[in-house]
């Protein structure tokens, strides 16, 4: 019977169809090759950015005390490599929280918005209106109210990246195309499922695009928070290094906090890639790095 099935195979030309681990290697190894095609100009913009970082500091330009050469910064970099991973983790405990707690929220309000216009009406203008506050302001109140632990720069963190992700999420779930909706309807469909089969779904690329954001902001508002009252994180490390005119140390600070912003925007990038294989953005991108 195996036999005959293999030779119906090799008479046919056909061959088994990929199991669902294989397609799921496939598409991460293709999303892997598309994001190492498309690194290569970047990078050469940072090459020559720090070439160019270099030719300052080398021919004097402007003294080492207000900006260190290379050498220094990465010589900075490994002699406070333990210090730096320290307060590392409680700046990305902070984002992280924040981050999370800003998807979950956002995402809520966006539903309640969607599905009441009472709710609309009332939240939304309140919400611009939260949003024009400025952060920085606040964070001393956070300080005296919440104390000098986390919470406070979990909370200003939050109410940074908190808008986008609402925003975005109420925008796609209202965007849906009726004709889609009435198609549910047609099917009978339930509430729940017109929400998690049609309107979740369809709300993906809106909602991704203001996570991303949030995920920059989110790095930023933990940052705003350690300014303003800590004894730990990377925003205290950069003031710290300020206030004793280590110029070395801070940028080695400002490039590791740049270096976790970037790796949390590639986390968020890898899983819209994943979630939505379907969209044409991504269509269109690795159509364009084959060609390329």
């Amino acid at each position: 019977m195996a036999s005959s099935i293999g030779t119906r195979e090799q008479r046919t030309g056909t061959s088994p169809a990929p199991s669902t681990g294989a397609r799921r290697s496939r598409r991460i190894g293709a999303l892997l090759l598309s994001w190492l095609s498309a690194a290569w100009r970047p990078a050469v913009v940072l090459v020559a950015l720090i070439l160019i970082w270099w030719l300052l500091t080398a021919m004097q330009v402007m003294k080492s005390y207000l900006l260190p050469s290379p050498e220094t910064t990465a010589q900075a970099l490994k002699d406070n490599a333990h210090y730096l991973w320290v307060n590392t983790l409680t700046t990305a405990y902070e984002t992280l929280a924040a981050f999370g707690i800003s998807i979950v929220f956002g995402i809520v309000a966006g539903v309640v918005m969607v599905y009441s216009a009472t709710a609309e009406k009332t939240a939304y203008p309140l919400l611009v209106f939260a949003q024009v506050v400025p952060k920085i302001a606040l964070a001393p109140l956070f300080v005296v109210w919440l104390g000098f632990g986390i919470s406070p720069k979990i909370l200003v963190a939050f109410l940074i990246a908190f808008f986008p992700v609402v925003v975005s999420s109420f925008v796609g779930l209202k965007s849906i195309d009726p004709e889609i909706l009435e198609l549910a309807s047609t099917m009978n469909a339930s509430p729940m499922q017109v929400f998690f089969k049609f309107r979740f779904p369809a709300s993906l690329p809106h909602l991704f695009s203001g996570i991303k954001v949030a995920a920059t902001l989110a790095v930023t508002g933990a940052v705003v928070g350690e300014f303003v009252g800590s004894n730990k994180g990377l925003g205290n490390v950069i003031l710290e290094a300020n206030g004793n005119v280590n110029t070395a140390l801070l940028f080695a600070g400002l490039i590791v906090l740049s270096v976790f912003g970037v790796l949390l925007f590639l986390v968020v990038e890898i899983c819209e890639r994943l979630l939505m294989p379907w969209h044409a953005s991504h269509r269109l991108e690795a159509a364009t790095a084959s060609t390329s």
